[in-house]
């Protein structure tokens, strides 16, 4: 029998849930750990739609990216996520920092996907290091990555340099556009506002920002296999999540 705890004592083997940010609200936030587990959902976030399908299809645990509570909740009514959950019987794990940050984790999982050679993390960041296959234009490594990760939209800074040595950080990284320049031709992450773009244009080193649901949904769903071969005993479903923002 497979239990709450069970499954979140082999995500913390993986990815410790001490290594989190003291900001983040990752580990077991709802239901009992004794609690059997005969059904898994999946997602990245829990959204109203999916702690609803995980309800409606019988789920005894929802496992989410970002954390099902992250921040101060002052109420709970009905169609909230957490009463649907706490309603229906669904335990709720969300490994979210520690999860970006572990070996094999969101960022190994997404150069994975882009097919990255020589990956290596980048000390004290949330990001990681690897190499293309072959040199690409900065169209063409957009084009690919667009293709890779199914953006619509994606955003990029232009360079008449051929790219080789790739940096990427799912989500929002940001922050680490410096770190990223020393050690990569390009860097690749979700979420970019405008002027640090700018800014990192005018230093001449490429950027592209390619969706923070775009960058993490697909390589937290690699988890999912892992959980499979682990936990025979329990279905693992994918919630279909869809990208709430719309790009044309």
């Amino acid at each position: 029998m497979t239990t709450v705890k069970n499954i979140y004592d082999y995500i913390n083997s993986l990815a410790p849930f001490d290594t989190q940010e003291e900001w983040d609200n990752s580990g077991h936030i709802i239901g009992d750990f004794r609690h059997e587990v005969k059904k898994c959902v999946m997602a990245l976030d829990a959204t109203k739609d999916v702690c609803r399908f995980a309800a409606d299809v019988g789920a005894d645990l929802l496992l989410t990216h970002h954390p099902i509570i992250f921040g101060g909740i002052s109420d709970v009514r009905v169609g909230d996520p957490v009463y649907t959950l706490v309603s229906s019987g669904v335990a709720g794990i969300s490994a979210h920092t520690n999860y970006d940050l572990a070996d094999g984790g969101i960022n190994d999982s997404l150069a994975k996907i882009l097919g990255l050679k020589n990956v290596r993390h980048i000390d004290g960041t949330f990001i990681v290091a690897g190499e293309l296959e072959n040199e690409m234009s900065i169209d063409d490594l957009a084009e690919f990555v667009s293709d890779k990760l199914d953006c619509a939209g994606i955003r990029y800074t232009d360079t008449d340099k051929l790219i080789k040595k790739v940096a990427l950080g799912g989500g929002a990284c940001e922050e680490y556009i410096e770190e990223a320049s020393e050690v990569a031709d390009v860097f690749i992450t979700g979420d970019m506002k405008y002027h640090p773009m700018l800014d990192s244009s005018e230093k001449g080193f490429p950027v592209i920002s390619a969706g923070h649901f775009e960058t993490e949904y697909a390589a937290f769903m690699m988890l999912k296999d892992k959980l499979s071969k682990l936990f025979a005993d329990v279905e693992f479903i994918s919630a279909d999540q869809q990208n709430p923002i719309k790009t044309i």
